[in-house]
């Protein structure tokens, strides 16, 4: 066992509510080890809508206290966060065939106001018919009787949500274990005591002492446990969401759309996000493999579909899509009924059966991770039987939003639309970068014909942001990899900035750069039939 580091808690999983986890105990004076079998935020975090939204639509299953904390949250969000959390207004079709008539979605609307009293951002209204032509003039009209139109809250890049509550939980003192994948949970009588893992890229094999447990491993949770005891019941029942990205479109528009699908009637989002337009989601019982993950033909074609109703112009098909993503969501586990219906509460559930110092993590929004995390460190506090300190997590920024004194806060090489790029993913932390660029002039230089990208950025992510490989600089550090064409073009430059940070040979560097294409070519559609989506026989998600 690794007796020089025995940690209070370990925390299994780095996906935000992990993240959230580890930042919050690191804060509380705990000694933490946050483990993830891959990168931060990899997992379920990064295959959201990206909104950090209320939940309107939780008021019609009665989830009042679910809605009223994750209104609480945006705010805290806005207030933690304002470099990634930002308003956006959204509207709501209302159509004669809805299932939701006028008069329900206005009462909604009133329930969501009331619930968020201390909001700063404004209340609903309900344009007219005339109201939403003009507004939205490609949208479908025929049978339009008005709309509704309210606020909520986006976050264009939830990786960086999670990796910064991952750094600001490493400054805090937290070891971060980033492709160590949890093998067994050592156990003596009915205590976890230690954590075996396995460092996949190193191929090291080490057990960690530890006082406790967080199983937050998202929808691998069963699976951890399973390592524990093979016989623990079974928690989650994760259902499968996809989205669809594709440029902007005949008749798009800069609003966001919150659609009744008429297939199903679930909500559709029509995201304007990152210059490109984000759609979903669908909503799916899933237990298939959680590391192959993949948006299905018929998951895209219902999405396209919805969007080509409601922007009957648009005529978007297959050959539109900049790539898709999916992901299961770690909801309880429920046989019956709708999965519409399936809660998006959290539970926070002590797995006495297994061991008495091990707690597991089943649900989750990434609204209220940070109202989760805080749950969870003060049942920690009970299963370690400390006093802790009170959670600061609602009054202490996450480092982009942490204010510097800095008079270079980006490097002189980028263009404008460098610059504001930029300040977008880092916040502050963009002062950094430019340091860099001035204490090192080979690294200020633009690495495309644009100047949005610049050396120092990858210098940056190596040294500062814990990348361990090309993928994770490219999709969850520059975010370029969520671009329209993924980043490709800038494979190249970023590796070679890459491989001499890393120290990697020739050979390491074309293993990095093969890994790093098949994970972009993976969130390409499946190929398949190209015939048109308007095939009535076509499953249709979430029935």
């Amino acid at each position: 066992m690794d007796s020089e580091n025995s940690y209070d808690v370990a925390v299994i999983g780095a996906g935000v509510n992990g993240a959230g986890i580890a930042r919050d105990a690191a804060l509380r004076g705990l000694n933490v080890v946050l483990i993830d079998k891959g990168d931060v935020g990899c997992g379920t975090s990064w295959i959201s809508s990206r909104l950090i939204h209320g939940g309107l639509r939780y008021l019609e299953y009665g989830e009042i206290p679910l809605v009223y904390e994750s209104l609480r949250e945006r705010r805290s969000l806005r207030r933690i966060a304002s470099h990634l959390v930002a308003p956006i207004r959204i509207t709501i079709p209302i159509y004669a065939s809805g299932r939701r008539p006028r008069w329900l979605v206005r009462l909604g609307m009133i329930a969501y106001d009331l619930l968020s009293l201390t909001k700063s951002m404004p209340a609903h209204d309900m344009p007219s018919r005339d109201d939403m032509l003009k507004q939205l003039p490609g949208l479908e009209a025929d049978g339009l009787r008005g709309g509704a139109r309210y606020y909520d809250a986006q976050v264009t890049f939830a990786e960086r949500l999670v990796l910064e509550n991952a750094l600001a939980a490493e400054a805090a003192g937290a070891t971060l274990l980033t492709y160590h994948e949890v093998t067994g949970l050592v156990k003596s009588g009915d205590r976890v005591t230690g954590i075996d893992v396995h460092d996949t890229i190193a191929d090291r094999r080490r057990t960690l002492g530890v006082k406790s447990a967080i199983n937050a491993a998202g929808p691998w949770v069963d699976e951890v446990l399973g390592r524990a005891d093979g016989s623990a019941r079974r928690l989650i029942g994760g259902t499968k969401g996809s989205h669809i990205v594709v440029a902007p479109f005949k008749d798009a528009v800069s609003e966001a759309l919150y659609v009744e699908a008429a297939a199903d009637g679930r909500p559709v989002f029509i995201l304007p996000w990152n210059g490109l337009y984000l759609i979903g989601t669908t909503d799916i019982r899933y237990d298939g493999s959680l590391d192959e993950v993949r948006a299905s033909r018929a998951e895209i074609a219902y999405l396209l579909d919805e969007t080509n109703r409601v922007f009957p112009r648009a005529a978007l098909t297959m050959d539109d899509i900049c790539y898709a993503y999916a992901g299961v969501r770690p909801l309880p586990q429920q046989a019956e009924g709708p999965e519409s219906a399936i809660t998006r509460r959290h539970l926070i559930v002590e797995n006495t059966a297994v061991a008495r110092n091990l707690l597991s993590i089943v649900g989750g929004k990434l609204t209220t991770y940070r109202h989760l995390a805080e749950e969870a460190v003060d049942a920690l506090g009970g299963v370690l039987n400390r006093a802790l300190p009170r959670c600061r997590t609602a009054d202490i920024p996450l480092p982009g939003a942490e204010p510097v004194d800095s008079t270079e806060p980006v490097p002189r090489s980028l263009a404008p639309a460098g610059r504001e790029r930029l300040e977008s993913i880092y916040g502050t932390r963009a002062s950094r970068i430019a340091e860099l660029a001035s204490e090192e002039p080979e690294l200020d230089r633009a690495i495309d014909e644009n100047g949005r990208v610049c050396a120092a950025e990858i210098a940056f992510a190596v040294r500062d942001e814990r990348p361990r490989t090309l993928a994770d600089i490219v999709f969850r550090r520059t975010m370029l990899g969520l671009d329209a064409d993924q980043g490709r073009p800038l494979y190249p430059a970023i590796a070679a900035v890459a491989a001499r940070e890393f120290g990697w040979d020739d050979a390491a560097l074309g293993a990095q750069l093969e890994a790093l294409e098949r994970y972009s070519d993976s969130l390409k559609p499946p190929a398949g039939d190209q015939t048109s989506s308007t095939n009535s026989s076509r499953p249709r998600p979430g029935k």
